[in-house]
Protein backbone atom coordinates (compact mmCIF):
# COMPACT_ATOMS: atom_id res chain seq x y z
CA UNK A 1 0.00 0.00 0.00
CA UNK A 2 1.08 3.56 -0.57
CA UNK A 3 -0.04 7.30 -0.57
CA UNK A 4 -0.25 9.96 -3.03
CA UNK A 5 -0.49 13.23 -1.22
CA UNK A 6 -1.03 16.99 -3.40
CA UNK A 7 -0.94 19.30 -1.09
CA UNK A 8 -1.66 23.33 -1.17
CA UNK A 9 -3.99 22.66 -4.39
CA UNK A 10 -4.97 26.44 -4.84
CA UNK A 11 -7.96 27.80 -6.39
CA UNK A 12 -9.95 31.30 -6.44
CA UNK A 13 -13.81 29.98 -6.49
CA UNK A 14 -17.23 31.45 -4.94
CA UNK A 15 -18.43 29.01 -2.49
CA UNK A 16 -20.44 29.86 0.25
CA UNK A 17 -23.88 30.64 2.16
CA UNK A 18 -23.76 34.29 1.86
CA UNK A 19 -24.65 36.39 -1.65
CA UNK A 20 -21.78 38.11 -1.48
CA UNK A 21 -19.51 34.93 -1.46
CA UNK A 22 -20.85 34.01 -4.73
CA UNK A 23 -20.18 37.14 -6.15
CA UNK A 24 -16.85 38.53 -4.84
CA UNK A 25 -15.47 34.58 -4.58
CA UNK A 26 -12.54 33.96 -2.06
CA UNK A 27 -9.37 31.79 -1.97
CA UNK A 28 -9.27 28.27 -1.07
CA UNK A 29 -6.58 25.71 -0.66
CA UNK A 30 -7.12 21.90 -1.24
CA UNK A 31 -4.81 19.37 0.11
CA UNK A 32 -5.82 15.59 -1.36
CA UNK A 33 -4.40 12.37 0.03
CA UNK A 34 -4.97 9.11 -1.64
CA UNK A 35 -3.98 5.53 -0.82
CA UNK A 36 -3.05 2.65 -3.27
CA UNK A 37 -1.08 -0.58 -4.56
CA UNK A 38 1.58 1.42 -6.00
CA UNK A 39 3.91 -1.52 -5.71
CA UNK A 40 3.06 -2.64 -9.70
CA UNK A 41 4.02 1.25 -10.60
CA UNK A 42 7.13 1.23 -8.35
CA UNK A 43 8.10 -2.35 -10.54
CA UNK A 44 7.12 -1.33 -13.70
CA UNK A 45 7.56 2.27 -14.11
CA UNK A 46 4.67 2.76 -16.23
CA UNK A 47 2.26 5.53 -15.48
CA UNK A 48 -0.76 3.23 -16.17
CA UNK A 49 -0.28 1.12 -12.81
CA UNK A 50 -0.34 4.09 -10.87
CA UNK A 51 -2.20 7.10 -9.67
CA UNK A 52 -2.17 9.56 -12.03
CA UNK A 53 -1.58 12.75 -9.71
CA UNK A 54 -2.44 14.89 -12.79
CA UNK A 55 -5.68 13.36 -13.41
CA UNK A 56 -6.08 13.89 -9.24
CA UNK A 57 -5.36 17.64 -9.49
CA UNK A 58 -8.02 17.85 -12.30
CA UNK A 59 -10.62 16.69 -10.63
CA UNK A 60 -10.37 19.08 -7.47
CA UNK A 61 -9.89 22.09 -10.12
CA UNK A 62 -13.27 20.83 -11.64
CA UNK A 63 -15.23 20.15 -8.80
CA UNK A 64 -14.31 23.63 -6.69
CA UNK A 65 -14.93 25.15 -10.09
CA UNK A 66 -18.88 24.49 -9.38
CA UNK A 67 -20.58 26.35 -6.83
CA UNK A 68 -21.65 24.92 -3.53
CA UNK A 69 -22.82 26.46 -0.19
CA UNK A 70 -20.99 23.92 2.16
CA UNK A 71 -17.37 23.22 1.93
CA UNK A 72 -18.32 19.60 2.42
CA UNK A 73 -20.81 19.27 -0.28
CA UNK A 74 -17.47 20.26 -2.54
CA UNK A 75 -15.54 17.67 -0.66
CA UNK A 76 -18.16 14.91 -0.81
CA UNK A 77 -18.02 15.75 -4.82
CA UNK A 78 -14.72 15.54 -4.98
CA UNK A 79 -14.50 11.88 -2.79
CA UNK A 80 -16.83 10.41 -5.38
CA UNK A 81 -15.62 11.26 -8.20
CA UNK A 82 -11.73 9.95 -7.40
CA UNK A 83 -12.85 6.97 -5.85
CA UNK A 84 -15.67 6.22 -9.18
CA UNK A 85 -12.94 7.42 -11.93
CA UNK A 86 -10.00 5.68 -10.48
CA UNK A 87 -10.04 1.64 -9.65
CA UNK A 88 -6.87 1.34 -7.98
CA UNK A 89 -7.66 4.23 -5.44
CA UNK A 90 -9.02 2.47 -2.05
CA UNK A 91 -8.63 5.78 0.28
CA UNK A 92 -9.43 9.32 -0.23
CA UNK A 93 -9.49 11.99 1.81
CA UNK A 94 -9.82 15.50 1.26
CA UNK A 95 -9.14 19.23 3.04
CA UNK A 96 -10.85 22.01 1.83
CA UNK A 97 -9.65 25.26 3.53
CA UNK A 98 -11.45 28.94 2.92
CA UNK A 99 -8.96 31.58 3.19
CA UNK A 100 -9.63 34.30 4.93
CA UNK A 101 -13.13 33.33 6.01
CA UNK A 102 -16.15 36.31 6.54
CA UNK A 103 -16.28 35.13 10.14
CA UNK A 104 -15.96 38.97 11.67
CA UNK A 105 -13.08 38.31 12.91
CA UNK A 106 -9.16 37.58 11.96
CA UNK A 107 -9.38 34.18 11.41
CA UNK A 108 -6.42 32.76 9.07
CA UNK A 109 -8.71 29.91 7.64
CA UNK A 110 -11.63 27.20 8.20
CA UNK A 111 -10.63 23.96 6.64
CA UNK A 112 -13.09 20.68 6.76
CA UNK A 113 -11.62 17.27 6.16
CA UNK A 114 -13.52 13.96 4.38
CA UNK A 115 -12.26 11.07 3.74
CA UNK A 116 -14.02 7.82 2.10
CA UNK A 117 -12.48 4.32 1.46
CA UNK A 118 -14.02 1.51 -0.83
Amino acid sequence: MGKITLHNIRVFTNHGCLEEEGKIGSEYSVNLTVKANLSPSAESDELKDTVDYVHLNKVVKEEMAKRSKLLEHVAERILTRILSEDDIVTFAEVEVSKINPPLGGDVEKVTIILSKER
